[in-house]
């Protein structure tokens, strides 16, 4: 009967707790579960959008080994659209930038290796495009955008070839001391094995430079 009673009193216990606190309990468990059914979902869905970019690129990859412009472009269109969260936009900007300036059209390399300073998420894509797009600017007399474009944080692997790009624009502008300067620092920046230290040299050599100095 002490058992019954014992027992009768934790049941009244449990429902009394669980009238204070169920209907909250309820609530935080369906709230649990739709978090989890959205990140379920969220995941299936960027590997689902991943999966129809790279399908993509890889349609680009073939345009462009086919000197097929106009496809190439479509296809980065169409991935800035639909994908422009995943890697392949940055990429397929890039492809689609190499593949105009190939073809003489500067304005659309432009507007593509800008779309990727614009909207791209790495670092490294970014910096690349930024390089790029500072090297057509050059060739077209804009040396102060050229400048401006190249003067952000870059990641340090890019620091030579940032330098050897600040170099070209200030000799284009008849600054040789600062692109002394420039040329030295992509020197230093510059691994000691990439071979594209002996035109930085060159570049140096020609405007009156002193010789290379180890690498950092």
């Amino acid at each position: 009967m002490a058992y019954d009673l014992e027992e009768q009193e934790q049941l009244a216990s449990i429902k009394a707790w669980w009238n204070k606190y169920g209907n909250l309990l309820t609530w935080v468990l369906i709230a649990a579960l739709a978090a989890y059914g959205a990140w379920s979902g969220w995941n299936l869905y960027q590997r689902k959008q991943s999966q129809q970019a790279s399908q993509l690129y890889e349609e680009q990859q073939k345009a462009a080994q086919a000197k097929d412009g106009a496809k190439v472009l479509r296809a980065a269109t169409d991935m800035q659209d639909k994908f422009s969260g995943t890697a392949y936009a940055q990429m397929s900007a890039l492809v689609a930038a190499k593949t105009a300036f190939e073809a003489n059209d500067t304005e659309t390399a432009k507007k593509q290796l800008q779309w990727v300073i614009d909207h791209g998420r790495d670092a490294e894509y970014k910096a690349i495009a930024s390089i790029r797009l500072a090297g057509l600017l050059l060739d077209g007399k804009a040396y102060d955008d050229a400048l401006k474009l190249l003067a952000g944080d870059f990641p340090a692997q890019f620091a030579g070839a940032v330098a050897d790009r600040k170099g070209d624009i200030l000799v284009a502008q008849d600054k040789r001391d600062e692109a002394r300067s420039a040329y030295q620092l992509a020197l230093d920046k510059t691994d000691e094995r990439n071979p594209g230290r002996q035109l930085i040299q060159l570049k140096l050599d020609a405007i009156g430079g002193a010789p290379a100095k180890a690498a950092a």
